[in-house]
């Protein structure tokens, strides 16, 4: 079967970059590091699953907000990129910390923030492929340049939020207590995602502006959740 360069291009940008952030996340810790298996496990529900149950979620709101606000472009455009995609992904993503494979190696609050990380980097490898297929279309130098900016932006922005509804997640199963414990993180990673998705696409910005400002958040959520995992790694 004949695999075209254009393929092995595509599939290599998508998925490399978050498979070597999902390293480097799990390699933060020092001590008791998370097992193989159970990282691949996260990073492909967050590629599939996650993916899917996103999609369907936001197709559901969209069209109820669609209904809502028929005659308005504008509000409806924010609405799904500062709303219901946060609200969507970062409700599904984490959820693979409930997997068996996953729950059975949760035994220490860091191991939410590395899990969530590597769910929302699977999460993002694939949307790197959505979006490239369209990047792609476009000529191979404007391929190169946005797939360089989520590669950086969109990759560690699903990390860095990720991360902390993981946190919460797994605090919450790990002291079993009610799942109420995780809303404040959603909420946090759900600001986080919404202030990317509103820098990166609102042109009163300005292109440039916003996107450096997005870098900046993604630079300071990455920071602090590496920080958090060696904090507790040695506590």
């Amino acid at each position: 079967m004949y695999i075209s360069k254009e393929i092995i291009l595509l599939l290599f940008t998508s998925f490399l970059p978050p498979i070597i952030y999902a390293i480097w996340i799990r390699n933060t810790e020092r001590y008791h590091r998370e097992r193989w298996i159970a990282i691949a496990v996260c990073f492909l529900w967050g590629a599939s699953i996650a993916i899917i149950a996103a999609i369907i979620l936001e197709v559901i709101l969209q069209i109820s907000v669609s209904v809502t606000i028929s005659d308005n472009l504008l509000s409806y455009e924010i609405i799904t990129a500062v709303i219901i995609a946060p609200f969507a992904e970062e409700l599904v993503k984490p959820l693979a910390l409930k997997t068996k494979t996953v729950y059975r190696e949760l035994d220490e609050f860091k191991d939410g923030l590395i899990y969530g990380a590597v769910a929302g980097l699977g999460f993002s490898a694939t949307e790197n492929l959505f979006y490239g297929m369209d990047f792609l279309s476009e000529g191979l130098v404007f391929f190169i340049i946005f797939m360089s900016i989520r590669s950086i932006g969109g990759c560690l922005l699903h990390a860095s939020a990720t991360a902390l509804t993981g946190y919460g997640y797994g605090k919450s199963l790990l002291m079993k207590s009610s799942f109420l414990r995780i809303v404040p993180y959603f909420i946090v990673a759900m600001l986080m995602h919404a202030s990317y998705n509103f820098l990166v696409s609102w042109p009163t910005i300005g292109p440039i502006t916003g996107l450096l400002l997005a870098f900046v958040l993604v630079y300071i959520s990455i920071s602090f959740v590496r920080r958090k995992i060696k904090s507790l790694d040695y506590a």
